[in-house]
């Protein structure tokens, strides 16, 4: 039998503390989600001036890059790159970059999505956080 890793509510913490450090720090007003390994929402907070619609789009980029196993960018890329059919893939509704999946071991065991800023930017608040954990 194999081990597997969880994210404790300790990590999400710190996760969503680091990101939202990371936010503040660039004055960037955006939506903070964690999500664990099955999409499933751990935690969400929108910052003062978030738009409401990245209180959606957080979740929602989180969700696939923790189903995917990858960075949601990959998907938009896909996408980018003329691959339209890719739309119709079930479950996958973040297809932009800023869900970044947290992987412990090879295994992965949650993910954080961002929605507010620049693509790039939101990715960069994801990875800021997940880095509060060691990863």
């Amino acid at each position: 039998m194999k081990t597997k890793h969880f994210l404790e509510s300790a990590d999400i913490k710190a996760i969503a503390a680091a990101a939202e450090a990371e936010a503040l720090k660039n004055n960037w007003a955006v939506t903070i989600a964690i999500v664990d390994d099955g999409g499933h929402l751990l935690s969400l907070q929108r910052l003062d001036g978030a738009a409401p619609i990245s209180a959606h789009i957080a979740p929602s980029k989180a969700n696939t890059a923790a189903l995917g196993r990858r960075e949601s960018k990959i998907y938009e890329d896909v996408v980018n790159g003329g691959r339209m059919s890719f739309l119709s893939a079930p479950n996958l509704k973040g297809l932009l970059e800023g869900g970044v999946p947290i992987m412990k071991d090879g295994q992965c065991i949650g993910a954080v999505g961002v929605s507010g800023v620049k693509s790039n930017e939101d990715a960069q608040i994801a990875k800021a956080g997940i880095a509060a954990i060691g990863l």
